[in-house]
């Protein structure tokens, strides 16, 4: 006969599986291997007589039986979430945090922040995933994506961050050889440097008060750190996010364009796939995110 605790760390391991939408997604939040989170699905599975979970190799779904077992069982598994939340409130976020960020983003200014963050929580454990394709959470085991712009999948929980802002800019030679553009519309005489959406198309240069700006150019790309080295070596006029490129600015290796032009600028949002009950180390992350993601210390201008 199984053992209480086996019995009960089998509906602990299916839950994790229905709100991670995956066997690596309960297997990062439990801190098991994927295929013992299988075997511990699958044992509970023969105790109750039932099949819980419809297994393929493109997703995972629940079978009717599993739904229904779900439902029943949720209550009063949150209730011991809740339990333990009470009893743990004084201790320390610990563990692995897992975060994916856009590129531009995660290695300028979170990576930064890193040191930081880890000074606040030396329990927590940072794995940041720094890429500019839109990673599936609950498939590849993600606690958290920062994006920018608003998120489209629905299904998943937003938490606004904070507003980031752009620069015009160009490098000296490209200024003294072809001049600055005195309005946005003068920017179709320039030569500008595009970035692609994930929809691989250019995107728009804003300004408030003004209509939007598809300029044209040598280079498309859906890299900043392209775009902003070939503007230092001065290839043309680049759009870019603010902080990217404010060391260079500082410097005099860029020079800003249409300064005294307000850039709309772009919201930066945290997605999680947690519902209702956010894990610390989650919730301390976007906090620490968010005291920064200010327009003071990013951008308004």
């Amino acid at each position: 006969m199984k053992s209480p605790a086996d019995y009960w760390s089998g509906l602990l391991t299916f839950a994790r599986v229905v709100e991670h939408g995956s066997f690596v997604g309960a297997a990062r939040a439990a801190g098991m291997t994927p295929s013992a989170v299988s075997k511990a699905v699958s044992r509970l599975e023969q105790r109750l007589g039932v099949r819980l979970v419809k297994r393929s190799t493109r997703k995972l779904g629940l079978t009717q039986d599993g739904v229904a077992f779900y439902e029943r069982i949720s209550p009063a598994l949150k209730t011991l979430d809740e339990a333990e939340d009470h009893v743990q409130t004084a201790r320390a976020p610990h563990g692995l945090l897992r975060v994916t960020a856009p590129i531009d983003l995660g290695r300028t200014l979170i990576a930064s922040w890193i040191g930081s963050f880890a000074g606040e929580y030396p329990q927590l454990r940072v794995e940041l995933n720094v890429t500019d394709r839109l990673v599936d959470l609950t498939r590849e085991g993600y606690d958290l994506a920062i994006r920018m712009g608003v998120p489209e999948d629905s299904r998943l929980t937003m938490r606004s961050l904070g507003r980031i802002h752009y620069a015009v800019v160009a490098s000296p030679a490209y200024v003294d050889g072809h001049g600055r553009p005195e309005t946005p519309s003068r920017l179709q005489e320039h030569a500008c440097l595009r970035f692609l959406t994930v929809a691989g198309q250019p995107m728009p240069w804003a300004f408030d008060g003004w209509d939007p700006v598809w300029p044209e150019g040598p280079l498309d790309t859906d890299d900043g750190g392209a775009l902003r080295m070939a503007a230092l070596h001065g290839a043309g006029i680049a759009y870019l996010i603010r902080f990217a490129v404010e060391q260079d600015i500082a410097n005099g290796s860029l020079i800003e364009l249409l300064p005294d032009l307000q850039k709309p600028g772009i919201q930066v949002y945290a997605i999680h796939a947690f519902r209702d009950k956010l894990p610390a180390r989650a919730r301390v992350f976007l906090e620490f995110l968010h005291a920064r993601l200010s327009p003071d210390v990013h951008g308004g201008r």
